[in-house]
């Protein structure tokens, strides 16, 4: 039986998006708590009764989560534009080869606003 395990990740990051109007706001430098879900999903293993442990996603996420926590997130490369879109997938980038089983990673700046990242 096919399940999706979620884990939840926060982090707390600045940024500016250099790409937009000077008059945009987000074009002035910014600060977020982000938080990051990170999705797998597999067969439940029958003998063990889960998909994998969260542990294991926990350190998998843990070299992710200290390039981003507390940084400047334009002074990391490959987040030069470091919109939630981009994120999302610099995140997949680096998650994925430890985590084959990665299904989605959802990026959210704020209570309501978040993007779904599926691979590909």
């Amino acid at each position: 039986m096919k399940m999706d395990l979620r884990k939840t990740f926060q982090f707390e990051a600045a940024h500016l998006l250099p790409r937009l109007p000077e008059t945009h706001k987000c074009r002035r430098l910014h600060g977020h708590s982000f938080r990051v879900e990170v999705v797998v999903r597999g067969d439940c293993d029958p003998e063990l009764g889960w998909v994998m442990d969260y542990a294991d996603i926990s350190a998998a996420f843990k070299p992710v989560w200290q390039q981003l926590d507390h940084r400047y997130l334009n002074e990391i490369p490959g987040l030069e534009n470091p919109t939630s879109e981009n994120l999302a997938v610099w995140i997949w980038q680096r998650l994925h080869p430890a985590l084959p089983l990665l299904a989605e990673i959802v990026v959210a700046e704020t209570c309501q606003s978040q993007c779904v990242y599926r691979g590909g």
